[in-house]
């Protein structure tokens, strides 16, 4: 006998499809879509309220143990931030640019910087510490022009700052100096809080306020810098939450390592915890013959609710838990979904994984995906419990309007909603290539009905 689903809690997700004489067709949402909060920061000042004490942040400390921060503790911490950056030559025309891995740092100068409603960009390490002529980095920061450069160390990105950042931006870092310009300790930004400055800023910060900047991954050229508005994150977070619907009675527990500086580990991941009141363990790992490693010794203490990974992510998993199952238990001890988003997952590493989850377990745990980008805030697409099958991508969430245009044989995909950017940072050019006569982004992907002609079946990539 095949062995049990393990429950999980999932939104039903009913569209209506609208055929046009033209052969386009509009696939809606029946249900509508829930509220919303104006700014990303007011769920961490209704956590810190309602639960003060539980552990908001936590990362590996230089010991080996794991630093954590409560909602209280960081709340706090923002709030200086925030203050501190209220002070200072930041602004929406000189934002903050953040070069730096996933860290609780990280994550308190940008929720300070939302906080103080200045944008923020969170940059590619690769373009740092990998790039060895920093030629999109210097493209980057000619478009950001930033105020203020944070960094945890500021010795790793000497070479990186010297080459392609402005003289005239302060840098501020965690630990570490650079030879030829001064650097700012970040306590220096945690001396006190301005209640009067933070209070008027925060007044100003409405749904079309840019909360952030995320630079696509510039595969076929430089980057480009998608807007991110408060509206577009709260949107999408309000989406999801009738998407991952057990979230909103459970608050979730993640272990992630998705980089920040791009949508799926920096939106969709960290924004989530956020909206609903969870703990963020931030794993160092990487889906790496190297990185593994970390990864797998989280897991040892940490046992998440729901997991996100990139396909690459769960097949360097795999073997480790065949060789490892004391892991694998623990990593599914409270596991209600995994989740798999940027690729498509190779059929036997989803196979293997569902076959040690069931020895482990004596259960299934679901496996599923959605569709979005960079532009979509990234949810765009999701799936119900019926559609998680190889190949869907779901159907339009609440609030998410899916334009299907007859082209060359094929559908091509557009979408409309409050989780769509309205354009890229400083280029009005690409903006207005990227959006077609009705407003709808033009997502570059074709679709086609998972069962012909019943969008309720779901779309598959065509």
């Amino acid at each position: 006998m095949a062995a049990t689903l393990r429950e999980v809690k999932l939104g039903t997700l009913r569209v209506a499809l609208e055929r046009r004489p033209d052969g386009v067709m509009i696939v809606r949402s029946t249900e509508p879509l829930g509220r919303w909060e104006d700014r990303i920061t007011a769920y961490l000042d209704r956590w810190a309220g309602e639960r003060p004490d539980q552990v908001y942040l936590a990362e590996r400390d230089s010991a080996g143990g794991w630093r954590t921060l409560t909602y209280a503790q960081t709340r706090a911490a923002v709030r200086r931030i925030a203050s501190a950056l209220l002070a200072r030559a930041v602004s929406l025309e000189r934002p903050v640019a953040i070069l730096s891995g996933n860290s609780i740092d990280h994550a308190l100068v940008g929720l300070g910087a939302m906080m103080a409603g200045v944008p923020y960009a969170a940059v590619s390490v690769a373009y740092s510490l990998i790039s060895s002529d920093f030629g999109k980095l210097k493209a980057i920061m000619a478009q950001l022009t930033p105020g203020l450069i944070f960094t945890t160390n500021a010795a790793p990105y000497a070479r990186a700052i010297a080459a392609a950042c402005p003289p005239d931006a302060e840098v501020v870092a965690t630990t570490g100096t650079l030879a030829d310009r001064a650097v700012t300790p970040l306590t220096a930004l945690m001396s006190g809080e301005d209640d009067q400055a933070l209070a008027a800023a925060q007044a100003k910060i409405g749904p079309d306020t840019i909360a952030k900047v995320l630079f696509t991954s510039g595969s076929t050229g430089n980057p480009k810098g998608v807007i991110n508005t408060q509206r577009m994150l709260c949107a999408n977070q309000a989406m999801m939450r009738q998407s991952l619907a057990f979230v909103a009675d459970e608050p979730p527990v993640l272990l992630d390592w998705l980089p920040w500086s791009h949508t799926f580990g920096g939106n969709h991941n960290f924004n989530m915890v956020l909206a609903t009141g969870g703990s963020f363990y931030i794993d160092e790992g990487k889906p790496t013959p190297d990185g593994i490693a970390a990864t797998v010794r989280n897991m040892r203490d940490v046992s998440p609710t729901l997991y996100f990974n990139v396909p690459k992510g769960f097949e360097a998993l795999v073997p480790h838990f065949a060789r490892e199952p004391e892991v694998l238990k623990n990593f599914v001890r409270h596991l209600k979904l995994n989740f798999y988003a940027g690729a498509s997952l190779a059929p036997h590493v989803a196979s293997e994984l569902s076959r040690l989850i069931e020895e482990a377990t004596g259960e299934r745990i679901l496996m599923t995906t959605s569709l979005g980008s960079t532009e979509t805030a990234p949810s765009a697409l999701a799936c119900t419990v019926e559609m998680s099958k190889p190949g869907i991508v779901g159907v339009p969430l609440p609030g998410v309007e899916l334009k299907l245009v007859p082209a060359n044989g094929k559908l091509e995909a557009r979408l409309r909603g409050h989780n769509i950017t309205p354009g890229y940072w400083r280029d009005p050019e690409q903006t207005a290539k990227a959006f077609d006569e009705e407003g709808f982004y033009k997502l570059g992907d074709a679709l086609k009905f998972a069962v012909e002609g019943d969008p309720n079946g779901g779309f598959m990539f065509d």
